[in-house]
């Protein structure tokens, strides 16, 4: 496969602007140009800007709702990516408001703690607290708690794998459904044949992945922690049903499909699905590339089953 014409031209793009790479700024100022097409605002029925109580202090989070009116409805708690350090609430606001709508349920988008300011675990503590905040407070939410899914891309993949973990370790909240985009999976593993074949040249690039790693590890021993690498995870049975979206010139490309063959050979209900001729973060490009709205359009399909089971 060669790239896709929206992707290759993109790609060109960017290559002329001739933007420094992320890891020669401060995480400040990449924070600062970290910006995605967003494209023409998607209208949900409302939005809101809320906090919940953290480990350590308040996380801001945004809740969009659907057009339709009910009394409840499922919920997506959904996790940037990032590699944990840049992006926000805004930065992921299109991809929110698309799922909202195509799965019709409540989106939570969670801004958690970023690195190197706050280095691991503070991320997972921060996200497994809020979904498990939404679960206990559902009727502030306007949520049915026997629907909730968590999802997330890249990093936020990551955090939604974790959790998933996580709440089946300590048998709460229940999570019917993890949204996996591009997941980071096995973050400080040896480097499979995608991160090598597209280290440059793919908009995610080696240097870029290391800088990430650097900013959110304490120490190389952060590397065997499942919280970080849930791939490393012994046990996968009972884990939730599991959509994974991996892209063909992605260095994560495949730790996200090896994750998603865990998954099946433990017996959990899986799809795993490769957009040939793209490149990590399409799905956040969707203003810009027709290959991230279909991705994003099957990712409120799935979740949609997931909430009528």
């Amino acid at each position: 496969m060669t790239l896709e014409p929206q992707t290759k031209f993109l790609l060109d793009q960017l290559k002329a602007l001739g933007a420094p790479p992320l890891e020669t700024l401060t995480p400040q100022k990449a924070r600062m140009g970290s910006k995605f097409p967003q494209g023409e605002v998607e209208e949900v029925g409302k939005v809101e800007n809320r906090t919940i109580p953290g480990p350590s202090a308040d996380i801001p989070v945004r809740v969009y709702y659907p057009k339709e009116e009910q009394s409840s409805y499922p919920a997506l708690v959904f996790y940037h990516g990032g590699g944990w350090v840049i992006c926000d609430l805004d930065t992921h606001d299109n991809i929110c408001r698309a799922l909202t709508n195509s799965a019709g349920c409540v989106t939570i988008s969670v801004d958690y703690r970023l690195a190197p300011e706050h280095k691991f675990p503070a991320a997972v503590e921060d996200s497994y607290t809020a979904v498990q905040y939404v679960y206990d407070h559902a009727e502030d939410f306007m949520v049915d708690r026997t629907r909730m899914a968590v999802g997330g891309d890249s990093a936020g993949g990551n955090l939604a794998a974790v959790i998933s973990h996580l709440a089946k370790e300590k048998n709460t909240p229940p999570i019917c459904f993890q949204l996996l985009m591009y997941p980071s999976t096995n973050t400080g593993g040896e480097p499979t044949g995608s991160m090598v074949e597209n280290a440059y040249g793919y908009f995610l690039e080696k240097g870029t992945m290391e800088w990430f790693r650097d900013c959110y590890f304490n120490s190389e021993e952060d590397k065997k922690n499942p919280l970080v690498s849930p791939a490393l995870n012994e046990d996968f049975k009972g884990l939730p049903p599991a959509l994974v979206i991996t892209a063909e010139y992605d260095p994560l490309r495949d730790e996200g499909e090896e994750y998603g063959k865990k998954l099946a050979d433990s017996g959990v209900e899986v799809e795993t699905i490769r957009y040939d001729g793209t490149i990590h973060g399409f799905i956040s490009m969707a203003a810009v590339l027709n290959v991230g709205k279909a991705a994003l359009e099957k990712s409120g399909e799935a979740l949609k089953i997931a909430f009528s089971k």
